[in-house]
């Protein structure tokens, strides 16, 4: 085997392992779901599971985070930018202290392989010009930007999933409130009841309560819940929050509206999109019914012409 077919074996390979890497990420936290939820029927004493496992993890996992792990203690990243990836990975869910690791190795893998695998495969298929030229230069601006790629679309996700659960959790919290227990007392509860039913809701105010305990302005922490997120529903739940402690008004009366509110917004949300079905649908009419249809319709009369023009 020639010099740059190996080494485009070898960083297909690596392609490959960063691939099996992020895939094994997310089979791993379902796991670690499942077997959270067993130990809670079970009656053991429950964790919060980091955002990727440590020493139990494949080895593909390992490798990548050592690898971003020891470029972070180089001092090659700047503090800003890793207190940036933090954070964002902290929007997307991911808390643990290996996220960061698993982060820059794999764009390190990427930004490194990428390239070198495409410049080897045309080199193999013997491609010249300028499309030679840029595609290398493609494959890293690729392989830099993946890694964002996805962890932007896990916040995203994640931030839906935090949506969907904030109505649960305001009626929740009105149960909580009508029983008399305070504000702090009810978000610990509601956060141990969704901890199952909306898991990333539960670690958002899981982290909230945890401010709350330590933070001399309450209203700061409220806030940050909000701000954190980035999502309105929460923002308004913690502005409307915190101007009942401002002004002194009942706080089950707040807490109701707010959760009928948002209750109508689910449905206002749904009747939407199931108002935009049938402009959604026209295309996949026009391509394969319609066609479909004009030649039951009008096949047999085409049929019989041809027939009748042949005699």
């Amino acid at each position: 085997m020639s010099a740059p077919m190996l080494i485009a074996a070898t960083s297909l390979c690596a392609w490959l392992a960063v691939a099996a890497a992020l895939l094994l990420l997310g089979r791993s936290r379902q796991e670690r779901l499942v077997h959270r939820r067993l130990r809670a029927i079970s009656g053991e004493r429950r964790r919060e599971p980091r955002a990727i496992p440590g020493p139990r993890a494949p080895w593909l996992l390992r490798a990548v985070t050592h690898l971003g792990t020891a470029t972070t203690r180089t001092g090659l990243v700047s503090r800003a930018t890793i207190g940036e990836l933090e954070q964002t990975l902290a929007n997307a869910g991911l808390r643990g202290r290996n996220g960061l690791g698993l982060l820059i190795g794999s764009k390190l893998m990427l930004l490194t392989l990428a390239p070198l695998a495409t410049w080897s495969l045309l080199h193999a298929f013997s491609v010249a010009g300028s499309f030679a030229r840029l595609l290398p230069a493609a494959a890293c601006a690729i392989g830099l930007l993946l890694p964002d790629t996805a962890v932007r679309r896990m916040r995203a996700r994640h931030l839906a999933r935090v949506e969907a659960g904030v109505a649960d959790a305001l009626d929740l919290l009105v149960i909580c409130t009508q029983a008399g227990l305070g504000l702090q007392p009810a978000m610990e509860r509601v956060t141990d009841e969704l901890r199952h039913a909306h898991p990333e809701l539960a670690a958002e105010l899981a982290q909230t309560t945890s401010e709350l305990r330590i933070a001399v302005d309450v209203p700061r922490a409220l806030t940050s819940l909000g701000t954190r997120t980035g999502l309105p529903c929460l923002q308004r739940v913690t502005a409307t929050l915190v101007q009942t402690m401002n002004f002194g008004t009942p706080l089950t009366a707040t807490l109701r509206v707010l959760a009928a509110e948002m209750r109508q917004q689910m449905l206002t949300r749904f009747e939407e999109r199931a108002a935009r079905l049938p402009v959604m649908l026209t295309i996949p009419m026009i391509i394969f019914i319609f066609p479909a249809l004009f030649i039951v319709i009008g096949g047999p009369a085409v049929i019989q012409l041809g027939h009748a023009f042949v005699r």
